[in-house]
């Protein structure tokens, strides 16, 4: 996946999102995957075009519209912020977590992965050394 400034990285998918791909992709080895059937405000390049059906690619705004409607009102940056959250809570490791999130630094992940007070006080209770007498 190409990433903001050109930095390539890797995807590594968890098996619900590896099964359901063949559905997603139905044969597809290029072109977008998620079209939509509005037609485009301004002329979109050719990679954006899927040249079967003539149809383009969905705009971040569209999914964003979308994703607001079947799930009740969450956010597209409140997804892409809950999965350093989740994995940090998680206990990833600082690397881990850049790598995972493409970040660059430590100062731009930091407001992205924001562990509860619940996640904070379960991480010191399992390190507690009182615990394990």
């Amino acid at each position: 996946m190409r990433r903001k400034g050109g930095a390539v990285s890797v995807i590594v998918w968890q098996t619900a999102t590896t099964r359901m791909q063949p559905w997603l992709l139905k044969g597809r080895k290029s072109n977008p995957v998620f079209l939509t059937d509005r037609q485009a405000r301004v002329e979109l390049p050719p990679r954006d075009i899927d040249p079967g059906s003539e149809r383009a690619r969905l705009s971040y705004r569209q999914a964003e519209d979308l994703f607001k409607v079947t799930s009740g009102g969450a956010t597209l940056r409140q997804l892409r912020h809950s999965a350093p959250t989740h994995n940090a809570e998680d206990g990833a490791s600082t690397p881990m977590l850049i790598a995972r999130s493409g970040h660059t630094s430590v100062g731009s992940l930091a407001r992205y992965a924001r562990p509860s007070a619940e996640a904070l006080a379960r991480r010191q209770a399992q390190r507690d050394p009182a615990r394990r007498r």
